[in-house]
C-alpha cells in the first residue's frame, strides 16, 4: 500500500511547469559525466543559430530529440544531451547593420534570450557543456587543427571563382544572388577570381563514399543525395592536341564518362578561365570582351544549368585524338574551370546542353548512337549500340568504353581514370563575423601558418559595421603584427561556418576541456552520437562535411571510428496552410504566446502528436487546444482517482473479467509505447495508444477494491509513458500517486506477459462467407466446444436450418466459418 501524495483539483500548468523545472536545476538532473560501469547513449540536435526567438521549428526539433533523450534515460542509460549555438555568420552581421549594434552583442543577447526559451520547454540539456561557436575557447581549436591540416597538406590557397559585388566590394554566396544581381544593392554580379583556402575533401572522397554503407541507420534518401554530391564515376582522360600551339600550350585535357561518344564530337568547348581561353584574348579582342561578359555571371549549379548558353569561336582548331580530324575550339559560358579540366569535348547528338549550344551557332550535329528520336529536335541521351564510329559500330556502350579507352591508351591519348563530382571545401569567408584564418603573410609574401602558441587569433568584438566592408580588413592595427622578427599581416578572411558546426558534437563531449581540441578519453567514451536529429535540408554539406571532419580528427589521433552519427532522424517542417512558416509570410507561429496560454506540456504535445517526426507537420490551432483538453483529462483521472482512497496491493491472480480487461490494456500499451519510442520512432502513435488508454480508465467503473488497484496501474503506466513528451505533468502526478519524487531515474514501466492472456475471446461465426452471429468462448476451449457453442447460437440455427452443412471449420482466435447447401 502506497500513501498518495495530495493534489489540487485543477491543472494549472505555470505552477507545476515551474515547480518542476525548478526541481531539475537544484539536482542538476541533466548533468553527466563518463561512467564506463554504464551504457552511454549521446543524443543530439543540430544546433541553433541565435537568431533571436524560438519559432516552431526549433520546438518541434528539440522536442523530438528531448523526448528520445528522457526515454533512453528511462531505459537506465547514462544519457549526453547537450545544447550549444552556430554563432557566427552573415545573417548577425546584416541584424548588426538593420539594428545599428555589433554582431557579437546582439549575438549573445539572443543566446541569452533562446537560452531561457529552451528552459521554459522543460528540454533536458546538460547546461554545463554549452559551447557558442564565436568564442575564442572554441575557435582556437578549429584554428589550431586548420594549422595542422596545413603542415599536413591537407589544406592549401589557390585562385578561384567566386560572385563578386562590384558595389559592395564583397563575395556572394549562390544563394545572396537574385536574378543575377546583388540580393543587397541589386548591382550585376560579376564573376571574379580571387585566392582562397582549400582543404582537400576530394582526398577522402571514396572514405566517405564507401563508409555510407556504414550508416544502416540513417534514412536512405540522405545516402543516396550523399553518394549523388559525392559522384564517383569512372571515365576516360584523354588529350587533345591543338592544330596549332597557343603560346606553350600544345594540347589541353578532357575528362569525360561517355567515350562511346567520343567519334560525335564536333567542337570543344573551354572554360572563360582555361588558361589557353586567357592566351587567345590577349591578341583577340572579341574574345577577350567575350570572356568579361562571361564573369558578369552567377557561378552557381541552378543559374549555369538554365542560363542561355553563349559561346566564341576561338577560330583555333584541336586534333580528334583517334581520327586527327581537326575541330572547332569553343569558349563556353556554361564551362567552369572549377569543374574537371576547364575543357568539354562536346557531342550534341547526345548532350542536350551541347545540342542547345550547336544549335544556336549552327554546328553539326553527328549521331554516334542508335536510338529513338529525332536529332534534328533533341539529342538522344540514352546508352545504346554504336553507329557511324568506323571500327566500332555495333558495340554496346561498356564494350565501347573499353575498346575506346583502350585505343586512347595503346596510342598514348588517354587512360581511364575515376573522378568524383565532390570538389575541395572553400573555406574562406571575406565577411567579419567568423573566426579569423590563421594564417600570416611575410613582407615577401610567404605564407605561414600561426604558431600554436599565438592562438587563437581573435576577432575583436566592439565594431561598427558598414554594410559593406568588413571591420577587419579596413583595420590596419590589427591586420599588422610579426613573427621571428619580420613584419607580417594577419589573413583577413574568415572561416565558413560550416567549420564550426562540422565538430562541435565532438566538442560536447568535453566542452570545458582546456588541454587540447578534444579530450580523447571523454570522446572515446561519448562518440559516435547514438541518435542525431535534425532537418532534411541539411542532409549534404553540414552532414557531408561534419562526416569528413570526423575522419580528419580520426587521423590526427584525437577521435576513434569512423563514423560521427550513428542514427539521423530528419524531421519534416513545421506548415501553416499548406507552406513553410515564414516571417515574409507572415504566416509564423509564436511558440512563447503558446506556452504562456497553454503550457510548455502542450506545446510539446502537440508537436509530437500532430504528424510522424520524419514528416512535416500542418500548424492547427484545434490540435494545441485539443492536446491541452487531453492533459487536463489526465489531470482529472489521477484526482478522482486520488480521491476515490488508497489503493491496495494489487492481486494480480485473483482479478475480475473487466479488472483483467483493463490490465490487460494497461500492458499492450506499454508494449505498444515501448515499440513506437524504441524501434520505429513514431510518437503520435505512442500518444494515441495511451490516449486509449486513458478512455479505458475513464469507462472504467469502480466497485471493488481491487479496481482501484487495477486503476492505478493504469494511470501510473500512462504517466510514466508520456513522461518523455510531457515531462512536468509527469512529474507531478507521479509524485501525487505516491511514487517517490524522481520519475527521471524511475525506470521504464515493464511489460506483466501473463496478464496480455486472454482468459475469453470473440469469435465471429460466418455462414457461406456472411456474419451471422459473434461468440465470447473461452480461451482454452477446444474447436469442438466452440462449434457446438456456434451451431446453440439461436442467430446461427435461423440459417442451418433445413440446408446441408458442407463444412464447419474453426480459426483459432479468430471466427468459426460454415459452408452450407
Amino acid at each position: 500500500m502506497t500513501t498518495n501524495l495530495p493534489l489540487s483539483e485543477h491543472y494549472h500548468p505555470d505552477q507545476i511547469e515551474t515547480a518542476a523545472q525548478a526541481f531539475w536545476d537544484e539536482r542538476k538532473s541533466f548533468n553527466v559525466k563518463e561512467d564506463a560501469k554504464r551504457e552511454k547513449f549521446y543524443c543530439l540536435s543540430m544546433f541553433p543559430y541565435p537568431s533571436g526567438k524560438l519559432h516552431m521549428g526549433h520546438v518541434r526539433n528539440y522536442t523530438i530529440s528531448d523526448v528520445i533523450a528522457r526515454y533512453q534515460r528511462m531505459q537506465g542509460k547514462n544519457v549526453l544531451h547537450p545544447m550549444g549555438w552556430d554563432a557566427f555568420g552573415l545573417p548577425a552581421e546584416n541584424a548588426a547593420i538593420k539594428h545599428n549594434t555589433a554582431p557579437a552583442a546582439w549575438t549573445y543577447s539572443n543566446t541569452d534570450y533562446m537560452r531561457g526559451q529552451l528552459q521554459r520547454l522543460g528540454f533536458g540539456f546538460d547546461w554545463s557543456r554549452e559551447v557558442t561557436t564565436c568564442k575564442p575557447d572554441y575557435y582556437r581549436w578549429e584554428q589550431w587543427f586548420f594549422t595542422r591540416l596545413i603542415e599536413k597538406g591537407l589544406a592549401y590557397k589557390k585562385v578561384s571563382s567566386v560572385n563578386w559585388c562590384p558595389n559592395d566590394m564583397t563575395v556572394l554566396a549562390n544563394e545572396q544572388v537574385i536574378d543575377g544581381c546583388c540580393w543587397r544593392c541589386d548591382s550585376k554580379v560579376e564573376r571574379k577570381e580571387i585566392p582562397q583556402w582549400f582543404i582537400k575533401i576530394t582526398r577522402y572522397a571514396e572514405q566517405l563514399l564507401n563508409d555510407l554503407d556504414q550508416l544502416d541507420e540513417w534514412p536512405e534518401q540522405v545516402r543516396t543525395m550523399q553518394r549523388n554530391w559525392i559522384g564517383r564515376s569512372q571515365g576516360v582522360d584523354m588529350t587533345f592536341a591543338l592544330e596549332h600551339a597557343v603560346g606553350d600550350y600544345q594540347s589541353f585535357d578532357v575528362y569525360t564518362t561517355r567515350p562511346d561518344t567520343l567519334m560525335g564530337v564536333t567542337y570543344v568547348s573551354l572554360a572563360a578561365e582555361h588558361p589557353i581561353s586567357k592566351k587567345i584574348a590577349e591578341t583577340n579582342t572579341g574574345l577577350a570582351a567575350f570572356i568579361a561578359e562571361c564573369k558578369v555571371q552567377s557561378v552557381s549549379e541552378a543559374d549555369m544549368a538554365t542560363m542561355e548558353k553563349k559561346g566564341f569561336d576561338t577560330g583555333i582548331k584541336a586534333l580528334h585524338p583517334l581520327t586527327g580530324e581537326p575541330v572547332p575550339v569553343w569558349v563556353a559560358n556554361y564551362v567552369l574551370m572549377d569543374y574537371g579540366s576547364g575543357a568539354v569535348m562536346a557531342v550534341p547528338a547526345h548532350d542536350q546542353r551541347d545540342f542547345e549550344f550547336a544549335q544556336k551557332y549552327s554546328l553539326p550535329i553527328s549521331q554516334v548512337i542508335a536510338g529513338e528520336g529525332d536529332i534534328s529536335k533533341a539529342a538522344i541521351t540514352e546508352k545504346g549500340k554504336l553507329i557511324n564510329s568506323g571500327d566500332f559500330d555495333g558495340l554496346d556502350f561498356q564494350a565501347a568504353f573499353d575498346a575506346i579507352a583502350a585505343k586512347l591508351s595503346a596510342e598514348g591519348k588517354g587512360k581511364i581514370t575515376t573522378n568524383f563530382r565532390l570538389r575541395d571545401w572553400g573555406v574562406s569567408r571575406q565577411r567579419y563575423w567568423g573566426s579569423p584564418i590563421p594564417v600570416l603573410y611575410l613582407k615577401d609574401g610567404q605564407e605561414i601558418p600561426v604558431p600554436a602558441s599565438r592562438l587563437p587569433v581573435l576577432l575583436p568584438e566592439d565594431v561598427t559595421m558598414d554594410g559593406v566592408h568588413s571591420p577587419i580588413k579596413q583595420d590596419a592595427e590589427w591586420r599588422k603584427t610579426e613573427i621571428n622578427g619580420q613584419e607580417a599581416e594577419h589573413e583577413t578572411d574568415t572561416f565558413d561556418t560550416f567549420m564550426e558546426s562540422s565538430w562541435y558534437y565532438a566538442r560536447y563531449t568535453c566542452a570545458n576541456f582546456e588541454g587540447g581540441m578534444i579530450d580523447k578519453a571523454a570522446a572515446d567514451y561519448w562518440l559516435p552520437v547514438d541518435q542525431y536529429v535534425g532537418g532534411i535540408e541539411h542532409a549534404i554539406l553540414h552532414l557531408l562535411y561534419a562526416r569528413f571532419f570526423h575522419k580528419l580528427m580520426r587521423d590526427e589521433g584525437l577521435v576513434s571510428g569512423d563514423e560521427p552519427f550513428k542514427r539521423l532522424l530528419c524531421q519534416g517542417m513545421v506548415l501553416k496552410d499548406g507552406t513553410k512558416m515564414s516571417k515574409s509570410k507572415g504566416n509564423t507561429v509564436d511558440p512563447q504566446e503558446l506556452i504562456d496560454l497553454y503550457g510548455a506540456d502542450t506545446v510539446r504535445l502537440f508537436t509530437m502528436f500532430a504528424a510522424p517526426p520524419e514528416q512535416s507537420l500542418e500548424w492547427n490551432d484545434a490540435g494545441v487546444e485539443g492536446g491541452h483538453r487531453f492533459l487536463r483529462k489526465l489531470w482529472k483521472a489521477v484526482h478522482s482517482h486520488l480521491e476515490a482512497g488508497v489503493a491496495p496491493a494489487l492481486d494480480a491472480a485473483n482479478l475480475t473479467g473487466p479488472q483483467k480487461d483493463l490490465r490487460r490494456k494497461t500492458h499492450e500499451t506499454i508494449a505498444k509505447v515501448s515499440d513506437d519510442f524504441g524501434r520505429r520512432q513514431t510518437f503520435n502513435t505512442a500518444i494515441a495508444a495511451v490516449m486509449e488508454l486513458l478512455n479505458e480508465v475513464s469507462r472504467f467503473a469502480r466497485k471493488a477494491d481491487q479496481d482501484l488497484s487495477v486503476e492505478r496501474e493504469a494511470l501510473v503506466a500512462a504517466v510514466q509513458l508520456l513522461a518523455p513528451i510531457v515531462p512536468h505533468i509527469s512529474h507531478t502526478l507521479w509524485q501525487a500517486l505516491g511514487n517517490g519524487d524522481n520519475l527521471l531515474d524511475a525506470g521504464w514501466p515493464s511489460v506483466d506477459e501473463s496478464a496480455l492472456v486472454k482468459s475469453e475471446l470473440e469469435l465471429v461465426v460466418q455462414i457461406n462467407g456472411k456474419v451471422r452471429a459473434k461468440l465470447i468462448v473461452a480461451a482454452d476451449a477446444d474447436s469442438d466446444s466452440i462449434i457446438a457453442m456456434a451451431k446453440a447460437n439461436e442467430n446461427v440455427q435461423k440459417f442451418l436450418e433445413g440446408v446441408e452443412i458442407k463444412m464447419c471449420k474453426v480459426i483459432p482466435g479468430k471466427l468459426v466459418t460454415f459452408a452450407v447447401k
